[in-house]
């Protein structure tokens, strides 16, 4: 099992990689036609409420005491899970 440290420390690193991905869909969004690029946008900040609510997640999970961070350790994979979701769902449509 994963101690605190190693855990939080994964998921900062999920992050940034979840921030770079978003940053590329953004990319292709703006230059999509302007039939599509309307519901780009509208998924990429349906993404980025995802990506946000993890992030509250993990910010109180990092604020947990060292005994408490296990029961909040499955809202994060939770939401955790949702945001890789989303990012692989609209990395196929932005395809």
């Amino acid at each position: 099992m994963s101690t605190k440290e190693d855990f939080v420390r994964k998921m900062h690193a999920k992050l940034d990689q979840w921030n770079a991905e978003i940053d590329v869909l953004s990319a292709k969004a703006d230059a999509a036609e302007a039939s599509a690029r309307a519901e780009y946008h509208k998924q990429l900040e349906t993404l980025r409420s995802k990506r946000d609510h993890a992030r509250g997640k993990l910010n109180e999970l990092e604020s947990a005491s060292e005994g408490a961070w296990h029961d909040l350790k499955a809202g994060v994979e939770l939401a955790w899970e949702s945001v890789s979701e989303a990012v692989r769902s609209a990395t196929a449509r932005f395809k």
